[in-house]
């Protein structure tokens, strides 16, 4: 089973990235062939700063190379090192609706947002295809607000091999349903865009402030709460067992036992379980060369299944 999915150097990666995507991007290199990308060309829609988006690629492999991405399994590389993928954008382009683009929900929120109404956010979704097209991806692990790309991604593909006969994999959506729970320090999604994270990656200190700061009800510490309500619980749950989860749930419901305490021992979990992550962060920092290196490995092996998907395309279309 092939997978692929793209990863937006957007930045310092937090929680929700974590336990939303990353994760398990780490656990599907056993037993599956997948591709994970780092998605620049996407990024063109919202930097403009040419430093910035250097540096953010360079963060999210670090970052994935950090927590534990092995480039022996998957295949690991920079989306702008294999140019195949504008080819084909173009090839999707001539065949792709302005109005199946003209429903996609994404470009609408993102316009109400007061983000430049750019050709390139409006045809974002078939640089998308062509992304996962290309590779003839079987899987395609996606958040809800990304499903409707993926369908069309699905219709692209199915046109195409209408109109030219067999040629392209029409991959299957693998829903996310759990970045949804990922509750952000003021209880709502955790996102960049709503200034809830917390960096896995950060300073000590600044996660712990971070955490200090999760707004809480004026309930004193010895009256009882509630865990089903609690950002505080529901964070912790994810970085600590199952038995820990349920014996700060039982001290909330007992009371004597305050947020303040409850921050403490969150901050304590986070930290603790990212310490390994981090400390390996650290040490490739120290080789950027290496990185390098493994990105471009990983583009040499996506460009040559790319390069194959392409010229079937070509022979089709007529430009061989």
């Amino acid at each position: 089973m092939r997978y692929l999915s793209g990863i937006q150097p957007s930045g310092l990666v937090h929680l929700g990235n974590y336990f939303g995507a990353m994760k398990r991007h780490v656990e599907r290199q056993d037993g599956n062939e997948c591709f994970y990308f780092i998605a620049d060309y996407h990024a063109l829609t919202t930097v403009r700063d040419a430093d910035v988006l250097r540096r953010n690629v360079l963060d999210v492999a670090l970052d994935y190379l950090a927590i534990g991405l092995d480039p022996a399994k998957a295949v690991f590389f920079r989306q702008s090192d294999v140019p195949q993928v504008v080819e084909l954008t173009w090839v999707l382009s001539t065949i792709t609706s302005m109005g199946l683009l003209e429903r996609c929900h994404s470009y609408k929120d993102k316009i109400a947002k007061n983000i430049e109404a750019s050709h390139g956010l409006f045809s974002y979704p078939v640089l998308m295809a062509a992304d996962i097209l290309l590779y003839d991806s079987h899987k395609v692990p996606v958040g809800q607000d990304q499903k409707q790309h993926l369908e069309v991604t699905r219709d692209i593909a199915m046109r195409f091999n209408h109109l030219y006969g067999e040629t392209l994999v029409v991959p299957e959506a693998e829903i996310e349903e759990s970045t949804a729970i990922v509750p952000g320090t003021d209880g709502q999604k955790m996102s960049k865009s709503y200034g809830n994270t917390i960096e896995i990656f950060a300073p000590e200190s600044k996660v712990t402030k971070t955490i200090k700061a999760i707004p809480t009800d004026s309930r004193g510490v010895d009256e009882p709460k509630d865990p089903e309500t609690s950002t505080i619980v529901k964070l912790y749950a994810l970085v600590a067992s199952p038995e820990e989860r349920e014996e700060m749930a039982d001290r909330f419901r007992k009371g004597g036992y305050g947020y303040g305490d409850a921050k403490k021992e969150l901050a304590r979990r986070v930290l603790e379980y990212f310490a390994p992550y981090r400390q390996a962060r650290e040490e490739l920092a120290k080789d950027i060369p290496r990185v390098r290196d493994i990105l471009e490995d990983g583009a040499r092996r996506a460009g040559a299944v790319a390069s194959k998907t392409l010229e079937r395309v070509y022979e089709k279309v007529g430009l061989r």
